[in-house]
C-alpha cells in the first residue's frame, strides 16, 4: 500500500485561476516586498520563506514533516554547492588584491584597452561566458563583477552589468547540464532539444551585447564601439549556433566565448574608439567608481609580472576545463555521496495533469565536494596562494573577511531556495504550471514565461528544467504544439530569470561589496530588463509556432 502524500494542485475546492492566484501569494510577496517596500533581499527572501510554509500547511495541507524537511533541502542545496562557489570565487579575487597582483591586471587589461565599454564586453561578456560554459551555477558573475570593480565599475553597476551579460550564454552553462537535463527529463532527443535552444537563443546572443553597451552609456555611446560590439556578438552568437545543432551541447559556451574573446582580442591590434571612455575622465558616468577608490597605477609591467599577476585566473580556466574532462570528472565523482534526504525522498507522489502518471518525488542531495565547480575555483585559489607565497595567516584573515561578507547573501539564497524547495514538493509550483499551460492558443508566448519563473524561483535552468520540462511536453501535445519546441522554450525562457533570481543577485552584490539595502536597488534594475528579453523569447516562440510551424 502507497503511503505517499499526493499532491493536490486545486485549493480550498476552487478552479484552477483561483487557484493559481493563491499559490501565487509568496512570490507576490517577495516582489512586493523588494520592489515596493525596498526591503533587503535577506529579510524579503525569509518573509516568502514563512508565506509559503503558511501556504503548503493550510493550503495544501502538507504534512508538517514534508514541510521542515523540502524547507531544510532547499537550504543545504543553498549552502552546497551553491555558496560554496560564491565563497572561493571571490576568495580569489581577494588573493589577487591582497597580494597587489590585480593592479598589475587592471595595467594589463589597459594595454589592450582603457576603455571601460571594451572592458565590460572581454570580462562581463566573453570571459564570463567562458566561466558559465564551464562551471555554472553563479560563478561567472562572482568571478566577472569582482573583476569589473577592481577595473574601476561602480560596485552596483559591475553587479548589474554581470547579470545583464550572463544571460547568452545560461541555457547551455555548465557543459551543456540544463539541456542534458531537459532531454533526460522529457525523453525527447538531445540534438534535437540542443539544436532549438540554439535557435532559439543565438538570436539574443547577438543582441546582448548591444544591449549591454547601450544599458551602460546609451545609444550613442554604443555606437562608438559598434565594431566591437558586432563583432563579439555576431561571433558568440554564430558559434552557439553552429555547435548547438550541428555538434551537441556539452561545448556550446565554451567555444562561442572562446571564439569571441579571440576575435575581439585580434580586433583591438588593428582598431581603437576615436573617443575612448576611461576612469577618471570626467565624463561623471553612474557606472564608473569615484575616482578616490581607485589606486593610481601607471607602472609598466613586463610579461612576466604580467604573467605571474594573471596566473590565479589562469589556474582557474585550467582546473575548470580539467573538471570537465570525463576522465578526470570520473575519478572525482568517485568519492561523491548521495543520499535520500531524510522524511522526504519518494514520500511524496506527483499527479495528473502535471505529469502523465503519478509519480514519486525524488529528493536525493549529492555531495561532490571534489567535483563541485566550487571546488574546482578552491584549488585555484589555494595554488595561487601557494604560487604568490601569500602566509598562511594573511589567507586565514583573508578567509574570514570573505565569510563576514558573505553571512547575509547566504541567508538570502538559502532562505529563497528553502521557499523555492517548499512550493515545488507542496504543489504549489505545479498548480502555477498548469496555469500557464491553460493560456490554449498563447501558450508558445506563456511557454518560456514558465521557464522564467523556474529559474526565478531556483536559481537554475537545470532545475527550471526538471521542475517544468514534463509539464511542457504535456502541454504542447495537448495543445498541438511541437514538444521540442515547447520544452527548449522553457529553457530559453529560464534564462532570461537568471538576472533577477535573488541566489544570483545575492553572489552578485557578495561579489562587488555592495550594501544588503542595494540587492532590492539590482533586483528592480534587472526585473525590467528580464521582463522585456523574457517577452523577446516569447515572440520567437510564437513565431516558431505559428509561421515556421517548428513540428
Amino acid at each position: 500500500m502507497n503511503s505517499a502524500w499526493q499532491q493536490t494542485y486545486s485549493l480550498f475546492g476552487q478552479r484552477l485561476p483561483v487557484s493559481a492566484a493563491v499559490a501565487a501569494i509568496p512570490i507576490v510577496a517577495l516582489l512586493f516586498l523588494l520592489g515596493v517596500m525596498r526591503k533587503p533581499a535577506w529579510i524579503a527572501s525569509l518573509s516568502a520563506l514563512g508565506v509559503t510554509i503558511l501556504l503548503a500547511a493550510a493550503g495544501y495541507k502538507m504534512p508538517p514533516r514534508l514541510i521542515l524537511s523540502s524547507a531544510t533541502y532547499g537550504a543545504a542545496f543553498g549552502l552546497f554547492p551553491i555558496s560554496w562557489i560564491v565563497l572561493w570565487a571571490i576568495a580569489l579575487y581577494q588573493v589577487t588584491v591582497k597580494t597587489g597582483k590585480f593592479h598589475v591586471i587592471r595595467a594589463s587589461l589597459g594595454s589592450l584597452t582603457t576603455d571601460l565599454r571594451l572592458q565590460a564586453l572581454l570580462v562581463a561578456f566573453a570571459f564570463g561566458a567562458f566561466v558559465e560554459g564551464a562551471t555554472g551555477f553563479g560563478t561567472p558573475v562572482a568571478v566577472a563583477a569582482a573583476m569589473l570593480v577592481g577595473f574601476g565599475f561602480s560596485p552596483f553597476y559591475a553587479a548589474a552589468l554581470c547579470l545583464l551579460a550572463n544571460t547568452a550564454p545560461v541555457a547551455f552553462g555548465s557543459i551543456g547540464i540544463p539541456v542534458i537535463t531537459l532531454a533526460g527529463i522529457t525523453g525527447l532527443p538531445l540534438a534535437a532539444l540542443s539544436g532549438a535552444v540554439g535557435r532559439l537563443c543565438a538570436p539574443l546572443s547577438m543582441i546582448i551585447p548591444a544591449y549591454l553597451i547601450t544599458t551602460m552609456v546609451g545609444w550613442r555611446g554604443m555606437c562608438e564601439v559598434w565594431p566591437a560590439v558586432i563583432v563579439v556578438g555576431g561571433v558568440f552568437g554564430t558559434v552557439q549556433f553552429l555547435m548547438s545543432n550541428f555538434v551537441g551541447p556539452q561545448l556550446t559556451d565554451i567555444l562561442s566565448s572562446l571564439a569571441a574573446l579571440g576575435c575581439l582580442l585580434l580586433l583591438l591590434r588593428f582598431w581603437r574608439p576615436r573617443r575612448l571612455l576611461e576612469v577618471g575622465d570626467g565624463s561623471g558616468h553612474a557606472f564608473v567608481a569615484a575616482r578616490a577608490e581607485l589606486p593610481e597605477d601607471k607602472a609598466h609591467y613586463g610579461a612576466r609580472e604580467i604573467l605571474n599577476a594573471w596566473m590565479p585566473y589562469g589556474l582557474l580556466v585550467v582546473f575548470v576545463l580539467m573538471w570537465g574532462f570525463k576522465p578526470i570528472q570520473a575519478l572525482l565523482n568517485s568519492v561523491t555521496v548521495n543520499f535520500p534526504w531524510p522524511l522526504l525522498h519518494n514520500q511524496i507522489e506527483r499527479m495528473p495533469p502535471v505529469l502523465s502518471k503519478p509519480s514519486l518525488y525524488a529528493a536525493l542531495y549529492q555531495v561532490n565536494w571534489l567535483s563541485a565547480a566550487g571546488t574546482a575555483c578552491m584549488f585555484a585559489t589555494l595554488g595561487s596562494v601557494l604560487l604568490l607565497r601569500m602566509s598562511a595567516k594573511d589567507f586565514a584573515q583573508l578567509m574570514l573577511s570573505v565569510g563576514r561578507q558573505l553571512f547575509l547573501p547566504t541567508i538570502t539564497v538559502t532562505s529563497v531556495l528553502s521557499m523555492a524547495f517548499v512550493m515545488n514538493y507542496c504543489g504549489a509550483t505545479g498548480t502555477l504550471g498548469l496555469a500557464f499551460a491553460g493560456s490554449g492558443t498563447l501558450f508558445p508566448f506563456f511557454s518560456p514565461l514558465l521557464g522564467w519563473l523556474g529559474v526565478f524561483l531556483t536559481g537554475s535552468d537545470t532545475s527550471a528544467n526538471a521542475l517544468f520540462g514534463s509539464l511542457q511536453v504535456l502541454s504542447a501535445d495537448r495543445l498541438g504544439f511541437s514538444p521540442v519546441l515547447m520544452a527548449a522554450a522553457n529553457s530559453a525562457g529560464g534564462v532570461m530569470g537568471k538576472m533577477i533570481s535573488l541566489q544570483t543577485i545575492a553572489v552578485a552584490t557578495a561579489a562587488t561589496g555592495l550594501s544588503v539595502s542595494d540587492q532590492s536597488k539590482l533586483f528592480r534594475f534587472t526585473l525590467r530588463h528580464s521582463i522585456l528579453l523574457t517577452a523577446a523569447i516569447g515572440l520567437e516562440v510564437l513565431l516558431y509556432a505559428y509561421v515556421f510551424v517548428a513540428r
